[in-house]
């Protein structure tokens, strides 16, 4: 549903916005010398580089200026203020790397408060703009409906809230657009899509159940010669769940998916591996390289044992692999069938903080380097664990489409450590399915931030 104005926003956009940064940076910099502080200006073009790359990389990251990002005004929004911040925290780290703190601190401040402003007054023409062209110019494209059913009352409730879009409305009472029995369209269904169309109706969005599309051929050819094109939207409400999704096979055959997975693309996948790279690295590197030596020496001086714990647990698509953690009970040969439990004789004094602090998932990290996890996921469990509940909780395995991980939102929401009652395994499965079909790059983050909070708090299931 594209109009010529969206079409053009996305390139307008981009290039007004770069080009204000770089004016509000031409803008602070002279005002900051004002102030009596002063940089070569070699450094200056240099910053300004930085600055630009910077602003680029965010707005990647955001999507600002995709097709998603610019359809609504609050994608835009939300995009912008979110750039501009994560702007703030690179570009002033960038800064004080180089250790110009005189420049730093005054220059930062008075672009950053006219970068804001700035921002402000070029959402605002932006959004006064629009209206403009909307109200006055009539940039929206005009559409309308047939079908009076589930399928068709939201598309109606959808169409009716986008702003780029002006829904004329339903042209039927649910079964006007069938010949009769003589193979006749009635009049009165006629008569209104002649009015659309001198209305300015472009397109027709047709609810229809599958089984009904071999009866619409007379209302194709009416549509046809008033010049309105007709989309077909399957209603198929009534059998199958919503929202379901349709994709196309070689651009021909279409398939219906009853699960939406954002990690069945490529290029997210793409970044959530990234992800797990650079942070298990950057663990590995900067925690563990000093952190392992220390605990597996206390661990050793507690009890005997392997410094490391190892565990087949279930991974992705089912697939057995070795899980790491540090050892935080006595050699014991229950580990492999009992779960930890509330004052469990097994675990050693060290173990007991390790467990507490979550300290003893950081070997974890190798796993996620090597690739049979994943920083944020389904906690995988031992493999008897999964074959029990396989085969008395509703979509367990579908969990599994998953690599598991370090951390994951069932966790962070309070569902961790020892289940005692099937229904705690239930919502923690309900939990894990949420994560999977609701995945984005920034809910990765916020559960990160959120299990590191939780840390430092302590959790009461952590034992």
């Amino acid at each position: 549903m594209q109009t010529r104005y969206l079409y053009l926003l996305k390139y307008i956009l981009p290039i007004t916005d770069i080009v204000m940064v770089n004016l509000v940076y031409a803008l602070a910099y002279y005002t900051t010398e004002s102030l009596g502080k002063s940089v070569p200006t070699e450094l200056w073009q240099h910053y300004l580089v930085v600055c630009n790359l910077t602003w680029m990389f965010n707005s990647v990251i955001f999507g600002l200026y995709s097709e998603y990002g610019s359809r609504r005004l609050e994608r835009i929004y939300r995009g912008t203020w979110r750039s501009i911040a994560l702007h703030g925290v690179i570009f002033a780290l960038y800064l004080l790397y180089f250790k110009d703190l005189e420049f730093s601190k005054t220059f930062l401040a008075v672009f950053y408060i006219m970068l804001v402003s700035a921002f402000v007054l070029n959402r605002f023409l932006g959004t006064t703009i629009q209206f403009v062209l909307i109200q006055r110019f009539n940039v929206t494209r005009k559409v309308a409906l047939i079908g009076v059913n589930p399928t068709g009352r939201r598309l109606a409730h959808y169409l009716d809230r986008q702003y780029n879009i002006d829904f004329y409305g339903y042209l039927d009472d649910g079964s006007r657009i069938y010949a009769d029995e003589n193979g006749n369209l009635s009049t009165r269904f006629i008569s209104k899509l002649v009015t659309a169309a001198l209305n300015g109706v472009k397109d027709i969005y047709v609810s229809l159940e599958p089984h009904r599309m071999s009866e619409v051929s007379l209302f194709l050819q009416e549509a046809d010669k008033h010049c309105l094109r007709v989309k077909f939207i399957p209603d198929m409400a009534s059998t199958l769940a919503t929202p379901y999704i349709i994709n196309y096979v070689g651009g021909e055959f279409p398939v219906i998916s009853l699960r939406k997975e954002p990690l069945e693309s490529v290029s997210n996948r793409f970044k959530k591996r990234a992800f797990d790279l650079i942070f298990s690295t950057a663990v590995i590197l900067f925690i563990l390289s000093w952190l392992y030596p220390i605990i597996a020496l206390l661990i050793k001086l507690q009890s005997k044992g392997p410094v490391l714990f190892k565990q087949l647990r279930s991974g992705q698509n089912d697939e057995p692999f070795w899980c790491y953690k540090f050892r935080s009970m006595k050699v014991n040969n229950d580990s492999d069938k009992k779960q930890a439990t509330k004052d469990d004789d097994r675990i050693t004094p060290i173990g007991r903080f390790l467990r507490k602090s979550s300290l003893d998932e950081l070997p974890q990290f190798f796993n996620v380097f090597l690739g049979n996890m994943s920083v944020v996921g389904p906690r995988p469990h031992m493999l008897k664990h999964t074959e029990e509940y396989r085969a008395i909780i509703n979509q367990f395995m579908v969990r599994h489409f998953l690599k598991p991980g370090i951390t994951g939102w069932a966790q962070v929401n309070g569902f961790r450590g020892e289940t005692k009652e099937d229904g705690a395994m239930q919502k923690r499965v309900q939990y894990d399915i949420w994560y999977l079909e609701n995945w984005t790059a920034m809910l990765e983050v916020k559960i990160v931030f959120m299990t590191i909070i939780n840390m430092i708090k302590g959790e009461e299931k952590a034992y």
